[in-house]
């Protein structure tokens, strides 16, 4: 079987992400893409070698007799690409947030599940080998009962003023809440359950260039520091920011400390060299080094951070792949749109929380 796929977007993460993975699939075959700027459609398609070129995704949707799509699109053009997309039977991915709002994400993800369709939200970091580790651990019972964890995302990409587009709340709906705080909400909720209140304060740091067209816009956050509840009673610091002077080539680090009853866990990641994982159960010494199993490796390398994130979502069937994979086989995957509208849904608690400066209760969001 092969897999008809076409892709919406044409930025350089269609390009390094989502053509590779596709193209190093055996049963992928990408037979259209589609961009507002047709000249750089065009010439994406000619380098990967892409049949079909469009400008409008309905007639893609219409045209290109596709049996799913890739929908790495602006944020506010996600709910309807997606929903037209599903509306004709095709399976998709799409990237996060799904949509402008809950309530967006939750049709989204709704109507793929009465439907039978096969869905991606792609959290890359699920598929981090020190994460796929610190996860076997935790279920494993290694810090026993889970008390509280803190998670930072420190990266520097908004340390200028220039305009971008993901600090701009029309086209983004929120800035780093949505672009990275996103990414945590999801590895916090993976490692330790269900999150059941949120508090959320954010800041803007510094002030953004004008638009393009000169149109006033509000600016979005680029820091925030989440505070959460899990079901489980365990608590939960979050702070991502896009401000950070990080000295590595990627201008990133993460970081990951998981405290229970029985030890303790940490996780970092420099985006250059180093990728750990370090531990201690209560009563054995010290902290030491917990060296990632070959079984989660696979044939990843290992010499750098940047290689490992090639090979996984470009070798092994991670993400896009195991999105292709699923289709082909007719299963699930995870995570698919139910998982997330659950992060749309504390995203939208932690925004409410910011803007009406009080903990927010996730089931108050609706």
């Amino acid at each position: 079987m092969s897999v008809a796929v076409g892709i919406v977007g044409t930025s350089w993460w269609t390009d390094s992400m989502y053509l590779p993975a596709l193209k190093n699939h055996p049963q992928a075959e990408v037979v259209a893409i589609c961009g507002r700027d047709g000249e750089r459609a065009r010439a994406m398609a000619a380098q990967w070698a892409i049949p079909n070129v469009y400008t409008d995704y309905q007639a893609m949707i219409e045209q290109a007799g596709l049996d799913a799509l890739v929908v790495a699109s602006g944020n506010d053009s996600h709910y309807p690409i997606t929903m037209a997309a599903l509306q004709a039977g095709l399976h998709v991915l799409c990237e996060k947030p799904l949509g402008l709002t809950y309530g967006e994400a939750r049709q989204m993800a709704d109507f793929a599940d009465a439907h039978n369709l096969i869905t991606m939200t792609p959290f890359t970091y699920r598929f981090m080998p020190t994460n796929r580790y610190l996860k076997e651990l935790v279920e494993a019972g290694y810090i026993g009962k889970p008390y509280h964890l803190n998670l930072r995302y420190y990266t520097g990409f908004g340390r200028t003023n220039e305009y971008r587009w993901r600090f701009d709340q029309n086209k983004s709906g929120s800035g780093v809440l949505g672009d990275i705080g996103t990414h945590f909400l999801y590895l916090a909720s993976w490692w330790f359950g269900e999150i059941v209140e949120v508090s959320c304060v954010t800041n803007r740091t510094i002030e953004r260039a004008p638009a393009p067209d000169s149109k006033p816009y509000e600016q979005t956050e680029d820091t925030a520091i989440i505070t959460v509840i899990f079901a489980n009673g365990a608590q939960g610091v979050i702070h991502v920011t896009c401000m950070a002077y990080e000295d590595t080539p990627f201008g990133q680090t993460h970081h990951v400390e998981l405290h229970g009853s029985g030890g303790t866990l940490y996780g970092f990641i420099d985006w250059d060299k180093i990728q750990e994982v370090r531990g201690a159960r209560a009563g054995e010494g010290m902290i030491k080094p917990l060296p990632v199993p070959e079984h989660i490796w696979g044939n990843a390398r290992r010499d750098t951070v940047h290689n490992t994130y090639r090979d996984i979502f470009r070798q092994q069937d991670n993400m896009t792949r195991g999105f292709i994979t699923a289709i082909v086989n007719g299963e699930k995957v995870q995570p698919d749109f139910q998982a997330g509208a659950e992060i749309q849904r504390l995203l939208e608690a932690a925004i409410k929380s910011d803007v009406e400066r009080r903990k927010v209760r996730v089931d108050e969001i609706v």
